[in-house]
């Protein structure tokens, strides 16, 4: 296998992209590792906001905090960084979405088995010549390097040691650690092996990373050996295409490529005869759109927060770089459909949800051509807000957060004679930069907290919670104010670790059970410590609460004494909850999958995706159906099973959710089969009665239910109740009369409204008759500059837009005025050119801006009408004159 001739080696292969990932997974599947999916870009990791390396899912098993899912195991991760996103499309290699191949051992073989597969697979199976190879490793590795020369025979002048800085994996400041010995592809091996400089990007391309874990570095720095070492490999799918497709660059692979040719389609041209930039806005596209499906498909939406943010703002960028190529049409879906189509034998889930995507692109992609439109009117506020420039922050925030390009910010803020700091523009993009590669690119594999430390150190906590409400119990840890502690006092706030719990930990969209723990002593002072919540840290749970009595100490026996009327409360919404799913998809869509729940002691919360709200017969149909169910009195049949078995009966999975091998499995015969780890009725007659008291829509395409069952309805019902009883006492009506009595007062009201835009439109024809008489002849033209107080937004607008009309398309017509008596500060302007007045070269746009500076404000608009505001009425009657004075010394 190792040290042959480089005329014994394989042939290097033209692979397709799903060729080379088959055929890694299965080179290694055939050396015993199991072969898993692709973890969610959604980490469980909460430190980390997207998966970003293709070793983060099994973190907690590097950290001993999960039990290993194998000895071995492979996998093609998908992953995101949007650390460098500056740098895609303009070097080889950059992405935003990329798959990391990867093979890791969890205590099982070590670096000679990791190098000389990784060798292996490399020259035979993707027939590399180890001419063109180069190996890394760290400088005082000394055993990689003999194994790399010795037993793999590789050509000592082609092993480079590096420093820490690059073959050196850290998790952080403490933590597992240890050297790593990276490949690369060596494009013109002609040039020899004296001086390899492996920064030399045009000549070497890493494509296969092995990371040896096997240290652990503590706070000051000392490095001990693990007592087990771990391997964790990643090679790039998209440079390993590059290398045996033979182009220039990852782009123009059949991983990519089909994608930059549909946008170049969409955009009437072709690809590799356009110029860089050109080229550069291609690539985004394709890499981006590849980013957005996936992130979509795995439950993100777009918003302006965390993950959500991520999204928007990858999508911003495919809509930008399309019209910098002259795609002026809405094209996401079409761009978006390609890509599904591309990648749907590698991930089938994105065709599963292929309709959800394609309606989150489109609703974006609307919202953000109305961000263009609306373009003027923001900048309007930003001028008003910040004379007599726009500062490089506030331009930065209208680019980040909006997506509107820094061009236009300027080219209209020249059109108001204002300038954009773009120096201050650069600053903050470079600090948002530096921000994003510090936050996105270490992994965090540190214990973070007293409790993590916990967590490593004791035994999982056994939940007896299904079958016990009240059991005893050894206290195995307290922590109060954040430290490890041997005893807590009357008073103190606690966080108590048991052996064993009847309590429910929160998970699942549950909420913790609440409670008391008690001592076992048979004396006055016996402790007492009220639960007011479980939290689950790894495998233990987390009582939280206070100590109201006596001192409670590690080791003390304890009585754990749930509250059974919080938990008949909360299991009745869970179950519920089951069932409403179970409704949805009857009565609504068979493809309505969950986004997320809660289940409370008062209510529960049902997300779901659907790109459009149920109507008032649908919300009722379900409910209906729930009641009935609940009258049926079905018995809840619970059973912990294979995974697979599982899936094969038919049981819901909540989407993205990482599920172990062996899962419990509640179902309700005939309605619902779902994976569950939460409490639950043991017949749903126990719900009583299910009402729906909230629908409604909380992101883009998704919909949120709340409800109540059981005891909970009681509650609001009494609730309700008491709201109809104080309407009535109002409306002086009976409960029957209220809705009546409500429609009278509105109908009322809209003809009270109806009369009073009566009154205001003849106001202002009243004083468009006054204002005409203002007008003054300059030559050709008509100039009507004057003061409108009292008249707001759209009628102040209206106004000055009729004047024109009136006195026709020689007259240039500038209102200025206060609205509002009750706001004082506030100042507005419009200004309407008949089209000889646009013929002289001026501009309503441009004018309009130079007069509102004068009242500390700005604005902006189109050539034949603009409008702006300003701070300082004082300042008003100078504007005015100013813009009289300059109309007519442009006009004469």
């Amino acid at each position: 296998m190792t040290g042959k001739s480089s005329s014994q080696f394989g042939t290097l292969q033209n692979l397709t992209g799903d060729q080379i990932r088959n055929r890694f997974l299965t080179f290694f599947a055939d050396r015993d590792h199991k072969l898993l999916p692709s973890a969610s870009l959604v980490p469980e990791d909460p430190t980390v906001l997207l998966t970003i390396a293709g070793m983060l899912p099994f973190k907690p098993v590097f950290l001993g905090h999960m039990a290993r899912p194998a000895a071995r195991a492979t996998s093609s991760q998908k992953c995101i960084r949007t650390n460098d996103i500056e740098n895609v499309g303009i070097t080889k290699r950059h992405h935003t979405f990329f798959e990391m191949l990867g093979n890791f051992s969890f205590g099982d073989y070590f670096k000679k088995e990791a190098i000389q597969w990784a060798w292996e697979l490399s020259t035979n199976t993707f027939g590399l010549d180890p001419k063109n190879l180069v190996v890394s490793v760290f400088r005082e590795d000394e055993e990689t390097e003999i194994i790399w020369r010795d037993v793999v025979k590789v050509n000592p002048k082609r092993i480079i040691r590096m420093d820490e800085a690059d073959n050196f994996w850290a998790s952080g400041p403490t933590g597992p650690c240890g050297p790593c010995s990276e490949m690369y592809y060596d494009f013109n091996p002609e040039l020899g092996d004296e001086g390899i400089d492996l920064e030399d990007d045009n000549r070497f391309i890493e494509f296969y990373n092995l990371v040896f874990m096997q240290y652990n570095r503590d706070s000051e720095g000392k490095l001990t050996p693990l007592a087990k070492c771990n391997i964790d490999t990643g090679m790039g799918l998209e440079r390993m295409a590059q290398i045996l497709q033979g182009v220039p660059n990852n782009y123009e692979t059949d991983l990519i490529f089909p994608l930059l040719d549909k946008a170049a389609s969409l955009a009437k041209i072709k690809y590799h005869h356009e110029n860089e930039k050109t080229k550069t806005s291609l690539k985004v596209i394709a890499d981006h759109t590849r980013a957005v499906i996936h992130l979509i498909s795995d439950g993100v939406i777009p918003s302006n927060i965390g993950r959500g943010y991520v999204l928007r703002r990858l999508v911003r960028r495919i809509i930008r770089h399309g019209r910098l190529i002259g795609i002026s049409e809405p094209f996401l879906n079409q761009i978006g459909e390609s890509a599904i189509q591309l990648m749907r034998t590698a991930f089938p889930e994105l065709l599963v949800r292929r309709d959800l995507i394609m309606q989150e692109l489109q609703r974006e992609e609307t919202r953000f051509l109305e961000t263009l439109e609306r373009g003027e009117k923001l900048l309007a506020d930003l001028i008003a807000c910040d004379p007599p420039g726009i500062s490089g922050e506030k331009a930065f925030e209208l680019y980040d957060t909006f997506g509107f390009p820094l061009e236009l910010t300027e080219e209209i803020a020249q059109e108001n004679r204002l300038t954009v700091d773009r120096k201050g523009f650069q600053k903050a993009m470079e600090a948002q930069r530096r921000r994003a590669k510090a936050s996105s690119v270490t992994i965090d594999l540190t214990l973070q907290n007293e409790l993590d430390r916990m967590a490593a150190e004791l035994e999982a906590t056994k939940f007896e919670g299904f079958s016990l409400l009240t059991l005893v119990s050894t206290v195995q840890a307290l922590v109060v104010d954040g430290r490890s502690t041997d005893s807590a006092k009357k008073g103190d706030v606690v966080d108590v670790v048991l052996d064993q719990t009847s309590f429910y930990g929160e998970g699942g969209g549950q909420v913790g059970d609440q409670g008391v723990l008690v001592g076992t002593k048979c004396d006055i002072e016996n402790f007492l410590v009220s639960v007011k919540g479980v939290t689950r840290n790894k495998d233990l749970f987390v009582h939280s609460g206070r100590v109201e009595r006596g001192t409670i100490k590690v080791g003390d026996l304890i009585e754990a004494k749930v509250d059974r009327v919080y938990r008949r409360r909360a299991q009745a919404h869970h179950t519920a909850t089951h069932l409403l799913q179970s409704a949805l998809k009857n009565v609504v869509d068979e493809g309505i999958s969950q986004a997320g729940s809660l289940v409370n002691f008062d209510r529960l919360r049902f997300d779901f995706y659907s790109p459009h709200g149920l109507t008032t017969q649908e919300i009722k149909q379900v409910e209906d159906l729930v009641n009935q169910w609940i009258a049926e009195a079905h018995i809840l049949k619970v059973e912990d099973m294979t995974l697979s078995a599982a899936k094969s009966a038919g049981a819901v999975a909540m989407f993205g959710e990482k599920y172990s091998d062996i899962v419990r499995v509640v179902n309700v015969p005939g309605v619902s089969m779902e994976l569950c780890g939460g409490t639950h009725v043991a017949n749903t007659s126990e719900l009583g009665i299910f009402k729906i008291i909230d629908e409604s829509g909380i992101a883009s395409g998704i919909r949120r239910i709340e409800a109540v069952a059981g005891p909970a309805v009681l509650d609001f019902l009494n609730e309700r109740d008491c709201v109809v009883k104080k309407l009535g006492e109002r409306f002086k009506a009976q409960p029957k009369e209220i809705v009546d009595r409500v429609v009278a007062l509105q109908l009322e009201l809209k003809e009270k409204g109806k009369e009073l835009d009566i009154v205001l439109e003849k106001l202002a024809l009243t004083k468009i008759s006054s204002l005409k008489n203002d007008v003054v002849v300059c030559g050709d033209f008509q100039l009507l500059v004057s003061r409108l107080d009292g008249i707001q937004g759209a009628g102040f607008q209206n106004t000055a837009q009729e004047l024109l009309v009136q006195l026709g398309q020689h007259t240039a017509v500038v209102l200025g005025g206060v609205p509002d008596s009750t706001n004082p500060q506030k100042v507005i302007f419009a200004v309407a050119f008949g089209s000889l007045i646009i013929s002289t070269g001026l501009k309503a746009g441009k004018f309009v801006g130079s007069i509102a500076q004068i009242c500390g404000g700005g604005g902006g608009g189109r050539d034949h009408f603009a409008q702006a505001g300003g701070r300082d009425p004082q300042a008003l009657d100078e504007a005015l004159s100013f813009a009289f004075e300059e109309l007519k010394r442009s006009l004469s």
